[in-house]
């Protein structure tokens, strides 16, 4: 291991031996200190009101101390983001409830308030009394015309990356696993629901109670409160979503249980009882979010087609890598996303064939090619080195989802699914509800695969991908039938040998128009765009992927008759990468800069927090001198 850690650190450059030598279990994104004591588990008990827009009472964590010897003095730090604290107290066994003295630091833009807690004397239990911010960046509040329903209001929470802290008071790092129960009341009508034990058979009468039996991380925890109904697919998944969504939704994720059954075939036992869906609102920032239990989905993927349902294999997924195994930090997170993305891609190749795998396998090597080119060199590797005083948000890019996939890969070409399946399977269980870094899937990686199966690989090649920055000369590039037709359709269209409308695309996929739009010249004309949205009607698409890589050309090329459409689509969707591509877009002309910030002013009281967040900065930096 020291030959490889050696290589890696030459890999590494112009990262520091200094840098990489910190212990990458520490986590700089959090005040936590739980290497002297620890939140083991939590109760909840919150009212919603969503007339001041705030969860309001108080949470009791149970305590379990590193040192079983400690007395106390002792502070616990707890992460905090513009929460209220009313009052803080604690307890030894069934004793009495006693007042602790506290203490709120100045807050930091990024990371909130530390707080903390002197513990005079060793405590199991602290109970904290608080109230959240009506602008938490955790939590969308919608009124009901913002919902699919248009009668009653919804909240949903969005924690990843350290946004639980804005609605709860804990150690908010993915290193520290806890279990929970929850009371959760609200008005009657309204269903609440959390990453936890939902019933499907419910009623909304307003007062609901919650337990997750199993340790997860505090990017984990999850509410959503709404109009939500319930329709089973099997019978331990099914789908929550408001009335006007949820028969599309059971429909176009009909294959949940078989994806389920797949997964269990090739690594092991689904061990979270349930497996259900909750479809949100378009606001929803983000495609899905892998709450235990409950998945949240963007209604984006809903397309009538199942083209887009690789989705819900990658949340899916997650219930093994990510949730079940968790990187210590986030500058491991290729160890949840690009583990995730690896077993998506042998769902969807399980379930609807090699070509289709292929087919999405090509699309996001592109996608990772593209963004390569904007990121430093530092950013570029699996390992990221540590980033104090930068939000863990942007470590999302494809360098952790599609390099991280790359690599496992690359691993099972070079060893063989007989031999790569099952040590892929071993490391889930041995690591089952855990917290691990980069270093201990080394470890794992050189002991259980290479040691076994000598001669498949180097330690330069495993360096140049864990800590290499690009895409190393040993990865194989995917390629896809489908995309070799689409790109000869669009050949033939560029080159006028063949008209728009006469072009074959009878059947083609989702996939397909989305690599037939990457792949036109950035200088298309104008007339050529109207000439392709005369036969494809690309302007006005539901199709969010579409859409997507649509309206960016459409505004660099100057085709204004799709302004309409396209404001009209950042005003109604909220997921992220389906809408600052052309944010991006319209703010490299200042006429186009102007559009965007109306649009912007129009739409942002319907935008989660954290993408309002991110189009202001895109839009703040364009408007800056240069």
């Amino acid at each position: 291991m020291r030959a490889m850690l050696a290589l890696i650190l030459l890999a590494l450059a112009p990262l520091t031996p200094e840098a990489l030598a910190l212990d990458r279990a520490n986590d700089e994104h959090s005040y936590a200190q739980p290497a002297l004591v620890k939140i083991a588990a939590s109760d909840l008990d919150l009212r919603v009101d969503f007339g001041s827009r705030t969860l309001r009472g108080h949470v009791d964590h149970r305590l379990a101390w590193a040192d079983p010897a400690a007395a106390g003095p002792v502070d616990l730090v707890l992460d905090t983001r513009a929460l209220t604290i009313e009052r803080v107290q604690a307890r030894q066994g069934d004793g009495r409830w006693q007042n602790l003295d506290f203490a709120l630091a100045s807050a930091d833009p990024i990371f909130g308030t530390k707080l903390t807690i002197t513990l005079p004397q060793r405590f199991d239990t602290v109970r904290l009394r608080y109230r959240t911010s009506p602008d938490a960046s955790g939590l969308q509040w919608m009124t009901p015309t913002m919902t699919a329903g248009g009668k009653k209001p919804l909240l949903f929470s969005q924690s990843q990356s350290i946004h639980a802290r804005s609605w709860v008071p804990l150690q908010d790092t993915p290193g520290v696993r806890f279990t929970y129960t929850a009371r959760i009341r609200t008005a009657p009508g309204l269903m609440a629901l959390m990453s936890a034990n939902n019933d499907p058979a419910a009623r909304a009468d307003g007062d609901y109670r919650f337990a997750m039996a199993q340790p997860i991380p505090s990017y984990l925890l999850a509410i959503a409160v709404g109009d939500f109904r319930f329709k089973a697919i099997s019978p331990r998944a099914g789908v929550w979503a408001e009335a006007p969504m949820l028969d599309k939704a059971v429909a176009e994720f009909a294959d949940t249980e078989k994806m389920i059954a797949a997964t269990e075939a090739l690594y092991g036992p689904y061990r979270w009882e349930r497996y259900d869906l909750l479809i949100l609102p378009a606001s929803f920032p983000f495609g899905g979010m892998e709450n235990p239990r409950l998945s949240f989905i963007t209604p984006t993927v809903i397309v009538g087609d199942k083209s887009l349902v690789s989705l819900i294999a990658h949340e899916l997924a997650h219930s093994w890598s990510g949730n079940l195994v968790t990187n210590a930090s986030w500058k491991d997170m290729w160890l949840n996303e690009g583990f995730t993305s690896y077993v998506e891609n042998r769902i969807v190749e399980k379930l609807y064939g090699r070509e289709q795998a292929e087919t999405e396998n090509v699309i996001s090597q592109a996608g990772l090619r593209a963004e390569l080119a904007d990121l430093a060199p530092a950013q570029q590797v699996l390992a990221l080195p540590p980033s104090p005083g930068r939000d863990p948000d942007e470590a999302l890019t494809d360098v952790a989802y599609i390099k991280g996939q790359w690599f496992l890969q690359f691993l099972e070409l070079r060893y063989g699914r007989e031999a790569f399946d099952p040590f892929l399977r071993r490391w889930f269980d041995e690591h089952a509800f855990q917290s691990v870094t980069s270093d201990d899937f080394l470890a794992f990686l050189r002991r259980e695969l290479i040691a076994k199966n000598p001669g498949k690989t180097t330690e330069a090649e495993i360096a140049a991908w864990i800590a290499g920055s690009g895409i190393p000369d040993t990865a194989t590039p995917a390629a896809s039938e489908r995309l070799a037709a689409a790109d000869a359709a669009r050949e033939d269209w560029l080159k006028r040998r063949t008209a728009a409308a006469e072009l074959e695309t009878s059947g083609w996929i989702t996939q397909q128009w989305v690599h037939f739009l990457e792949g036109l010249p950035a200088d298309i004309a104008a007339e050529r765009l109207v000439e392709l949205d005369g036969a494809f009607r690309f302007t006005g698409t539901p199709n969010g992927e579409i859409a997507q890589r649509w309206y960016p050309i459409t505004v660099r090329a100057g085709y204004f008759e799709a302004r309409p459409a396209l404001g009209q689509f950042l005003r109604k969707v909220g997921r992220r990468k389906l809408i600052l591509p052309s944010f991006a877009a319209l703010a490299e002309t200042p006429e186009g800069l102007a559009f965007a910030q109306q649009v912007l002013a129009q739409a942002s009281a319907g935008y989660h927090p954290i993408t309002r967040s991110s189009v202001q900065a895109l839009l703040e930096k364009a408007a800056t001198p240069k």
